[in-house]
């Protein structure tokens, strides 16, 4: 798979490419700038983009207005946010406009080099991957009582879904079997009455109504 990089520090697209390199991916362009990784993305149409949030020349929310061009201009493209800090608005308004083929990681991520390159390879592979840590702010941030419904289990479940765990690695996380994960998430979906479609679909929906972004 190919990918580009769009950051101002140049250390951090080095680790990042080199990151992904070690994944399996083919880093095609590192830039700087937005304006700099709309040029590449409409050149190379790579799988997948990893972009800062905050960046020339204001550093403020360049990043996320070049991944909703990107998601918009360029569907098949994925793309991943980084920042350095669990800023809830942007993953808010990231997952409300596109909510498949999107991740928001924080950059401490890239140090696990194992972990992070998976996590972009779920992106690129159009399944939705939110950090943990971004995960456990954003919950502290809404209104649970819709997930009353649900047992412990089935939240820790919804919970894994949310940082984009395939059922293999839910079940993995939590000690489970793979049939118990999958009788879990159909129990969630069908507790939260949401309709039938394609089920990586009904997962993201899940997830949203899990964050009180539906």
């Amino acid at each position: 798979m190919r990918a580009v990089i769009a950051d101002d520090s140049l250390l951090l697209r080095v680790g990042v490419a080199k990151v992904l390199q070690m994944s399996g991916f083919e880093v095609v362009a590192e830039v700087a700038d937005a304006e700099s990784l709309l040029s590449a993305v409409e050149l190379h149409r790579p799988d997948i983009a990893v972009v800062d949030v905050r960046m020339p020349p204001g550093f403020r929310d360049e990043g996320v207005r070049a991944a909703s061009v990107i998601r918009r201009n360029w569907p098949e493209t994925a793309v991943v946010l980084l920042s350095q800090y669990v800023e809830e608005r942007y993953a808010a308004e990231l997952l409300a406009s596109h909510n498949v083929g999107v991740g928001y990681l924080l950059k401490q991520r890239v140090a696990d080099v194992e972990e992070f390159g998976a996590a972009v390879r779920r992106v690129a592979a159009g399944a939705t991957v939110l950090d943990p840590e971004v995960v456990s702010q954003l919950l502290l941030r809404r209104d649970r009582d819709r997930l009353d419904v649900l047992t412990p289990r089935e939240r820790d479940v919804l919970e894994q879904m949310a940082c984009g765990r395939s059922n293999a690695g839910i079940a993995a996380h939590l000690v489970i079997s793979d049939s118990a994960v999958a009788k879990h998430i159909n129990s969630i979906l069908t507790k939260f009455g949401l309709p039938q479609a394609d089920t990586d679909h009904r997962r993201v929906l899940a997830v949203l109504r899990f964050l009180g972004m539906d």
